[in-house]
């Protein structure tokens, strides 16, 4: 990034060298207009020059304070260039230094619970003389379109038979097929905990998940029945942790996972079972809970959410029949309760994590603004309070706050984006007010806390806002408040 740095403050300063000719034309023609001021006017020459005499000094000392203020521009600009340039170098990058979670959206699709019966069908087929002289030539492969695949996965037994009616051969196949019959679930009864993390580097934001659930159903049959149990793994997650499946208490692993986590055993009649999944893993971007794979009545369902980041809901999904806190990014807790219903939609939440690279840019986009702004609020303070405020004190405090955020674009690259900002403002915040004294902290905390609004991702506009109203209410109070009572020495004699 040095070296980022380095090449951009070159590119600016031969940017600058390239007005030097119109900057010198412009020098000479105000030369030659004080020498012809002073031929044709020599009097008013002579009392303008003691003016400017006179304040020289003073007018010099704002020249270099608004230089100083140019100057911290750039170098703000120069910051944002230099994390631009990171973080592009970074996503195109083959090799890194640390790990990127492979995540994307996470789909958890809603498990299926069926018992296993056995159906016979039978198919019957005339075969007419020149089709029997055929299959006599070419053998019963012939039949094969008009038959049920002997070689199914799902047919337990078959048998064929042949009978002569007249000139005719007739052909019956009886087929017993093992099929899948639905279950409903009584009660399905989840929860997923999304704990977000800024990665260090401008690297792709993710969540940690922890996810549990628990469904129960049973035998719906007056006789003991081959159930089966399937959980699919789900999509998007990366790479699965802790993963636990307990049946009735007891736990179970599949040895075949390719179709999730399929359990099946003979249940008695009327017989419940109570299934519970555990697992955490990572993810980005959103979190989905698919029901819709088949329509199917829901007796019980509950699903809970908790994120610490503000969520959306994919529109035409369904919304969350509850929901607590998650005001200003703050843990939310996310409820949907379902009864006796069947339903074709999915709980699918988006988050509004946004990007790093883009959040930055939002913050070192509004930072020249904020100290333009802030040199306007410096100087109001100083009227109203009736404070002194040297230009060489005001110009230091400007380039110390443009070292903070330049410093803080630096740690993003080591430290969270949230606090790397954090001790970038803190430093500036630290500089300032070395600068000008304990005196101006308002107008300063202010300055600092202005560009930092865009770290909390959907609320900036609310946040910069609120900020415009307490500055408004502390220069009103300021304003309206007595000045302070002096007593003379005299009066301390008397």
């Amino acid at each position: 990034m040095v070296q980022t740095a380095l090449s951009l403050l070159s590119q600016a300063l031969s940017a600058s060298l390239s007005l030097a000719v119109p900057l010198l034309v412009g020098l000479a023609v105000l030369f030659t207009a004080l020498l012809l001021f002073a031929f044709f006017d020599r009097g008013r020459f002579h009392e303008a020059a003691r003016w400017v005499g006179r304040r020289g000094l003073f007018l010099g000392q704002w020249a270099l304070a608004l230089l100083a203020l140019g100057a911290s521009i750039l170098g703000i600009d120069i910051a944002h260039r230099s994390v631009e340039t990171r973080f592009g170098s970074q996503i195109n990058a083959r090799y890194t230094n640390s790990a990127d979670p492979n995540t994307s959206e996470t789909v958890q699709q809603a498990p299926t619970a069926t018992y296993l019966s056995q159906r016979t069908y039978t198919r019957t087929l005339v075969i007419p003389p020149d089709l029997l002289r055929q299959v006599r030539r070419e053998g019963v492969q012939v039949l094969a379109p008009y038959l049920q695949d002997p070689t199914s996965a799902n047919i337990v037994r078959l048998k064929d038979q042949f009978t002569r009616s007249g000139q005719d051969v007739v052909f019956s196949r009886q087929a017993t097929l093992q099929t899948q019959e639905y279950i409903t679930l009584d009660k399905s009864k989840v929860e997923a905990d999304l704990n977000f993390v800024d990665a260090a580097g401008g690297r792709q934001s993710y969540y940690n998940a922890s996810f549990g659930a628990q469904y129960t159903f049973r035998n719906p049959l007056s006789s003991a029945a081959t159930i089966r149990f399937a959980f699919p793994l789900p999509s998007g997650s990366g790479t699965l942790s802790g993963f636990t499946m307990t049946v009735n208490g007891r736990p179970y692993t599949a040895a075949d996972l390719s179709a999730g986590s399929v359990w099946e055993g003979v249940v008695p009649p009327g017989a419940g079972v109570d299934v519970r999944v555990t697992y955490k893993h990572q993810g980005s971007k959103g979190w989905n809970y698919d029901l819709s794979q088949r329509l199917e009545p829901v007796k019980s369902f509950d699903l809970t959410i908790r994120a610490d980041q503000p969520a959306k809901f994919q529109r035409y999904s369904l919304f969350p029949t509850s929901t607590e806190g998650g005001a200003f990014g703050g843990k939310a807790t996310l409820r949907w309760q379902l009864q006796n219903a069947i339903t074709a939609q999915n709980v699918a939440v988006v988050f509004e994590q946004g990007s790093v690279r883009e959040t930055l840019a939002k913050l070192y986009a509004f930072a020249p603004f904020s100290l333009l702004l802030g040199v306007l609020l410096l100087l109001v303070w100083a009227a109203v309070n009736r404070l002194p405020l040297s230009p060489l004190r005001l110009a230091l405090a400007l380039l110390g706050l443009s070292l903070g955020f330049s410093f803080g674009g630096v740690l993003t690259g080591y430290l969270p984006p949230l606090w790397a900002e954090l001790l970038g403002a803190a430093l500036g915040l630290t500089l300032a007010l070395l600068s000008l004294g304990l005196s101006y902290w308002p107008p300063l905390v202010l300055v600092v806390l202005a560009p930092l609004t865009f770290l909390s991702v959907g609320n900036a506009g609310l946040l910069l806002g609120l900020l415009a109203a307490l500055t408004l209410v502390l220069l009103r109070a300021r304003a309206t408040a007595p000045p302070p009572v002096r007593v003379s020495a005299e009066s301390h004699q008397g």
